[in-house]
């Protein structure tokens, strides 16, 4: 396909996929507030929300909030702890289906994917009608919903897909892909956080419209060669490839001493390079992170492994150093040779070429 040739590009979306997955396991939490994240100990836990289900939404549960907060609004919710290996399996399952509908597919995520669909739809009823035929084929197959959103280009089909959650479809046909922005916040361009949010708050640029009313040298002047990228994005000009690229698992730098240390400092400080060794490789990827962990073995060959859900994805290596710090102060006052140690990130997402 030449690059200017119109383009169909699909952004699936599946729907509070954790839960889902737990739902499908279990068909008795089904209609029930749900929550996976850390225990809530009666109130007093201190791990977060990992995800909930739409029924716990209507509480005022979400994402990220401290799961003794949870507890306090919603004490009678199904309180489970994440299962990462079966979220995994099934994510490969339902993406094995989603592949097969492609001219080029894209996981960016344990539960989304961009479909490159332009040599198999000639228009946006084509486009709409595949579309029905993949999300039936997601709940026959596998059990799940899904949403999904039509556009032009990776970043439209992306901000599609959360119109109208759950269960959703979202076609917005290219010639009126820009007139669909315009009236949208900024905040639902992928990439552009709350600190970029309150940057442009600040020069009372509020809607995707304000954007589309500046320059690109301004935009540039702001936020550099990222500016071009989002001028892009704004005017629905944004030509992003869909690359076939298979998502890892997860990632993990482990170091083995050459002689066992009792040296708990000597821990840490090979930690903390572990850490910023595989830092680098997330930014090559480029990747972010949901869950971080830390690998131990003694003298003896006896081997613990820790993690950690953290509240948001990221990308930041200061987290991930802390984090593994964090967790491998339990072993510290063991009286035992360290043999290896070791660093790991999972749940990981592609990142945009956002601010």
């Amino acid at each position: 396909m030449q690059a200017d040739e119109p383009r169909t590009i699909f952004h699936v979306d599946l729907d509070a996929f954790y839960v889902s997955v737990e739902t499908k396991e279990n068909p008795k939490l089904r209609g029930l507030p749900v929550v996976v994240g850390a225990d809530p100990e009666n109130g007093r836990g201190r791990g977060v929300v990992v995800t909930c289900s739409y029924e716990a939404r209507k509480f005022g549960l979400k994402s990220g909030m401290p799961i003794s907060r949870a507890w306090k609004l919603c004490p009678t919710a199904v309180y489970l702890r994440p299962s990462f290996e079966l979220y995994e399996r099934v994510s490969r399952e339902v993406m094995d289906t989603l592949r097969g509908f492609a001219d080029a597919f894209e996981q960016t995520g344990i539960d989304e994917a961009f479909l490159d669909v332009s040599g198999r739809v000639d228009n946006a009823e084509e486009a709409k009608q595949l579309a029905i035929i993949i999300k039936r084929a997601v709940r026959d197959v596998h059990s799940l919903t899904c949403s999904v959103g039509i556009g032009p280009n990776k970043s439209t089909a992306k901000i599609a897909s959360d119109m109208q959650k759950p269960d959703g479809l979202t076609v917005v046909p290219a010639g009126f892909a820009a007139e669909f922005l315009a009236p949208l916040p900024v905040s639902v361009i992928p990439g552009v956080g709350r600190k970029t949010q309150a940057f442009l708050r600040e020069r009372n640029v509020v809607k995707v419209a304000d954007l589309q009313a500046l320059p690109g040298k301004e935009l540039m002047q702001w936020f550099g060669k990222t500016g071009v990228w989002l001028w892009g994005v704004v005017h629905a000009q944004e030509r992003i490839p869909v690359v076939a690229r298979e998502m890892p698992k997860s990632l993990s730098v482990e170091r083995t001493f050459r002689e066992d240390v009792a040296d708990f400092g000597r821990v840490y400080a090979e930690a903390d390079d572990a850490a910023r060794e595989l830092s680098e490789r997330l930014r090559e990827g480029p990747f972010r992170y949901k869950v971080a962990g830390i690998k131990i073995r003694f003298h003896h060959f006896e081997t613990h492994t820790r993690e950690r859900t953290l509240s948001e994805y990221t990308d930041s290596a200061e987290v991930l150093r802390d984090t593994a710090r964090t967790l491998l102060k339990e072993f510290e006052e063991r009286d035992e040779l360290v043999r290896l140690v070791g660093v790991r990130v999972a749940t990981l997402v592609r990142e945009n070429p956002g601010l």
